[in-house]
Formats: C-alpha cells, structure tokens, sequence
C-alpha cells in the first residue's frame, strides 16, 4: 500500500498508469487531514508528496507525521524541482527519508513503486 498526495494531473495519471501495470495498490489524497487519516488506517509502506503542492501541505504533513510515534516509521518521498532549494531543504528538516528532483522521481517511478509496494488482493 501507498499513500499518494500529489495534485499535479499529469504526474497522478503517471503514477496511477504505472502502480497498475505494476499491480501496486495506491491510495491517492486530497488534503493533509486526509494523509493523516488513512497513514493511520492503510499503515502504508510509503507515502509519496509533491513537495510544490500548496493544498497538501506536504511539508507541514511529513513533520506532523514523523512527529507521530505510529506514523514515524512510514517511508516518505518526496519530488521537487531540482532547483527549489528552499523547498529541498525544508522537507528534509520535516524528515522526509528522501527528497529527489521531479525528474528523478519520474525516471526511477517504477523501481519506487516497486519496492515499497504490495500486490493488489
């Protein structure tokens, strides 16, 4: 299971498309509340974020959850334009466990999907 809390339209259809050609089980959310909520529920093995994305908070949401005893130990991912260094920074000092350049995250999307993923029933 993987949480996904990523508006841009073009980056969830991709991520969508490639979680079902590699039969990952994805959960995509729309707000902060709601990624707390279904970490909480779901117990992901990751939760990806869209760093640039104003509504989700992402930021604010991978401090809260790494400051929560039972959602710490979700893995957290996070992409961004390589050259927003202030938004790089900021993830890391929330505790994201790897922050990488949009176009990284796209290029390496199935081995991430991949790894932390589990088959759909």
């Amino acid at each position: 299971m993987i949480l996904v809390a990523v508006d841009d339209f073009l980056f969830r259809s991709k991520i969508r498309q490639v979680g079902k050609l590699a039969g990952v089980e994805l959960t995509f959310v729309k707000t902060p509340e709601e990624m707390i909520e279904q970490a909480r529920t779901l117990k992901p093995a990751l939760a990806i974020f869209d760093l640039n994305s104003a509504s989700l908070s992402p930021i604010e949401t991978i401090a809260a959850m790494k400051n929560d005893s039972q959602l710490a130990s979700i893995r957290t991912i996070g992409f961004v334009s390589h050259v927003d260094a202030a938004r790089i920074a900021g993830a890391r000092a929330a505790g994201a466990d790897e922050v990488m350049a949009r176009s990284a995250f796209a290029g390496n999307l199935v081995d991430i999907l991949m790894s932390a993923g589990t088959p759909r029933p």
